[in-house]
């Protein structure tokens, strides 16, 4: 089973993930890289929502008759802000214009056209760290089940050096609330400096599924269920971002019982949230 998707080095398309070439239901995953003047159109679908997220840089966006002028702010997804969005609903194209060298990163999942189109700046996402020690990560959660949508949930994760991410091993691949949700997952993965790489464990208690992946700059994992613990090697900080979609939009984890320990030992029982 391929889990890892390799970006490509060059030219606008970074990294593309469908439904049927992830051989599941729900989510989709592309990223791009756009220089200065550079046009973009994505296409209109019929029946998914779309969240673009502006990674790095500043870019204008065009759908139908609305336009968005000089969206973006921060240079580098490692810079302690977060990131602008644009929710849009099925049947909206967007014509993207790079004012200076962007990276745009679009996710898609099934959607009726319930809701309107909307710009999502950085100071309404929540942010909040998680975890404790070498356990710490930074999170902003871009679209959560709080806010409206129809399928996705984004989130993204920043990790320290030497530090474990998505930890203690968690899962949510039974379609069982409040239990546990079935949601596919996506990682997409920066890594600073750019040479550097990261350890990701997709695997099942069964282990029918149990593959280590070294990660690379702009590599995206698929989590089409099991857990999937990330690991930072020292001198490199990691970033993600999550997306997620399966049957209900509600997120609902199962920690590895061989691993929850470490819960009571490090946090004096309580129970952070996974990222």
């Amino acid at each position: 089973m391929n889990l890892l998707v390799k970006a490509k080095q060059q030219g606008l398309e970074i990294v593309s993930v469908t439904p049927e070439s992830a051989s599941w239901k729900y989510t989709g995953f592309s990223a791009y890289r756009l220089t200065q003047g550079q046009k973009f159109t994505m296409p209109a679908f019929p029946s998914k929502e779309c969240c673009l997220v502006i990674l790095a840089g500043i870019i204008e966006i065009e759908s139908g008759s609305m336009k968005w002028k000089e969206v973006g702010q921060r240079q580098s997804v490692f810079e302690d802000i977060g990131p602008y969005a644009l929710y849009l609903p099925p049947r909206h194209s967007a014509t993207i214009t790079a004012i200076q060298n962007a990276e745009v990163a679009i996710a898609t999942a099934p959607a009726q056209g319930n809701l309107k189109p909307r710009l999502i700046p950085p100071h309404s996402m929540r942010h909040s760290i998680r975890g404790k020690g070498s356990n710490t990560r930074y999170i902003c959660d871009i679209l959560p089940q709080e806010e409206p949508a129809e399928s996705l949930l984004i989130v993204e994760v920043k990790t320290p050096s030497g530090h474990s991410s998505s930890y203690p091993p968690h899962k949510h691949d039974i379609d069982n609330p409040p239990s546990e949700s079935l949601l596919e997952e996506i990682y997409y993965h920066r890594i600073q400096p750019f040479q550097g790489f990261v350890f990701q464990r997709i695997y099942t208690d069964s282990r029918d599924i149990d593959v280590p992946l070294s990660v690379e700059d702009h590599d995206v994992v698929l989590v089409p269920r099991g857990y999937h613990p990330v690991v930072v090697p020292h001198g490199y900080e990691s970033y993600y971002l999550n997306v997620m979609a399966g049957p209900k939009r509600t997120w609902h984890f199962h920690n590895d019982p061989s691993h929850e320990w470490m819960l009571n030992a490090t946090f004096h029982g309580s129970k952070p949230n996974p990222a």
